[in-house]
């Protein structure tokens, strides 16, 4: 009797069609980290000249290492690069309205600058600028994150605010207490709200959630614009993620356990609390976090509702702007490539990518912490 092992074609071919799919998916990711890294990189090692509105007041020849400057505009400090026209130079020493300078700094050509020429002064972003500052505004070069990481937590806190207990109320009710019948009804009709664009979503908090807040605390408090209005419905966007996935970890539990609460003189209301969920807790905070994720990374609804400006404040009524909210209204304008706004945006995506990375790996952790096995 032969019992080797047959090849079939069809199931050698799926099965290298599910590996070639992959590999594909890992070295896609990989993909993206080398270019947000490599463009994130080009931010922080990137100089940008800005007028420091400061002339010379002499004639420089080649070879002139010191030399006089207008009394007005920015502060130079030894250390800071200058440029004139295509020559750097990097400042030794200040001294009243004269400087002291290195002439021909990395690698340019000392030449002749006749009087009235502009000063140039370089600015490059550091990771101490980028982590230790509360003001993004890169018109005047500042790259301070936090303002943008503080609206975007506080839009996603109301959010989950907002989606978790109604998400889990929902959830244990379809798992508990809805007939079958009744449940594949209501499952199908809540899921629904996830297929609408959030561009409707946007404009939904822009016109209905903005002016019900500001009727309840008034228009001197609440601005057009504001972080609440926003948060609240992407909170309401994401229900159906949280009520879903959670249904299906309630609904994963062995009917065995409700019986034996049944059985002991437990209530529905207490074996579903008590016993149920639980039970289905790693499915719960699995479901929690992955809609949190999603809140984190939702664009438009924060880029209608939310406001533009990078305000660092801890209030909800008034108006900030996120991570995502800031790439897209960067990304649509007027922004030239390879510029150092351009690249500020990948800096932002990059730091996006880590945070929603760390709640995913929080996750599988907790997932694998509190899973239940059942026989």
């Amino acid at each position: 009797m032969n019992l080797k092992k047959k090849r079939r074609l069809g199931e050698s071919i799926v099965q290298g069609f599910l590996f070639l799919s992959g590999v594909l998916s890992i070295f896609i990711t990989i993909g993206i980290i080398f270019e947000l890294g490599t463009e994130s990189m080009l931010f922080f090692t990137r100089v940008q000249w800005e007028r420091s509105n400061r002339l010379i007041t002499q004639e420089i020849e080649p070879g002139l290492t010191e030399f006089e400057v207008s009394e007005s505009g920015e502060t130079l400090r030894e250390g800071d690069l200058i440029r004139l026209r295509n020559e750097e130079m990097r400042i030794i020493e200040v001294q009243s309205g004269r400087l002291y300078v290195e002439r021909g700094a990395r690698d340019t050509e000392q030449v002749f600058h006749s009087e009235g020429t502009a000063i140039e002064k370089a600015t490059q972003v550091t990771f101490l600028e980028f982590f230790g500052k509360t003001d993004w505004n890169p018109q005047i070069g500042r790259f301070g994150i936090w303002a943008l990481v503080n609206s975007t937590l506080m839009t996603s806190l109301f959010a989950i605010a907002v989606a978790f207990p109604v998400g889990l109320s929902v959830a244990i009710f379809l798992s508990e207490y809805a007939s079958p019948r009744f449940r594949s009804v209501l499952k199908p009709i809540l899921e629904v709200l996830a297929g609408i664009p959030t561009v409707v979503y946007g404009y939904f908090a822009l016109t209905f959630m903005t002016p019900l807040l500001r009727l309840i605390f008034g228009n001197n408090v609440v601005e057009i614009y504001n972080t609440a209005s926003a948060g609240i419905v992407i909170g309401i966007l994401i229900i159906p993620m949280v009520s879903s996935m959670s249904e299906d970890a309630l609904s994963a539990v062995p009917n065995s356990l409700r019986e034996a609460a049944y059985g002991l003189g437990a209530t529905k209301f207490e074996t579903a609390l008590q016993v149920v969920l639980p039970a289905g807790f790693s499915g719960v905070a699995a479901a929690f976090i992955v809609a949190t994720s999603r809140a984190i990374g939702e664009t438009m609804i924060v880029a209608i509702a939310a406001g533009a400006g990078s305000n660092f404040t801890f209030n909800p009524f008034k108006a900030a702007e996120t991570m995502t909210g800031h790439i897209v209204r960067i990304s649509g304008g007027d922004l030239s490539y390879n510029s150092l706004d351009y690249n500020s945006l990948f800096a932002i995506g990059l730091m996006l990518f880590f945070m929603t990375l760390a709640l995913n790996i929080f996750s599988q952790r907790i997932v694998k912490k509190f899973r239940e096995v059942y026989q």
